[in-house]
């Protein structure tokens, strides 16, 4: 059953991706992938807080399968960042290709560190 909590979590994770990544990049008129850097900031921040929340106790391995696995593995998306920075490199964007790969990479760990530092001091 552990399969259905990583099924409806997707279910979930997927479409909000796409919203959430079309809502973004139509606010801004750069050739920067703000969309995608978006859903994996958040989606780092949630698994930060959903993983801190775990060791605390405060949530079950169930949820980490529908949220963590489920819900985050869909919102996020390293191949979409991947093929964005090479686009960008390949199109003479060089500048916005390392900034996406640097910004995605120190973003992404630090919203993942203040989730598991919020979970902690929220659950400690």
């Amino acid at each position: 059953m552990n399969w259905l909590l990583v099924v409806v979590g997707g279910m979930v994770g997927a479409p909000l991706r796409y919203l959430t990544d079309r809502a973004v990049q139509k606010r801004h008129d750069t050739v920067f992938p703000w969309g995608t850097f978006t859903v994996n900031v958040s989606g780092c921040l949630i698994l930060g807080l959903l993983t801190g929340a775990v060791l605390a106790g405060a949530a079950s391995s169930h949820v980490q399968l529908l949220l963590g696995t489920g819900l985050c593995g869909a919102l996020t998306t390293y191949s979409t960042f991947s093929y964005e920075t090479l686009r960008l490199a390949e199109d003479g964007a060089r500048f916005f290709a390392a900034a996406n790969a640097v910004a995605s990479v120190v973003a992404g760990l630090g919203a993942a560190f203040v989730g598991a530092a919020f979970a902690d001091a929220l659950w400690a």
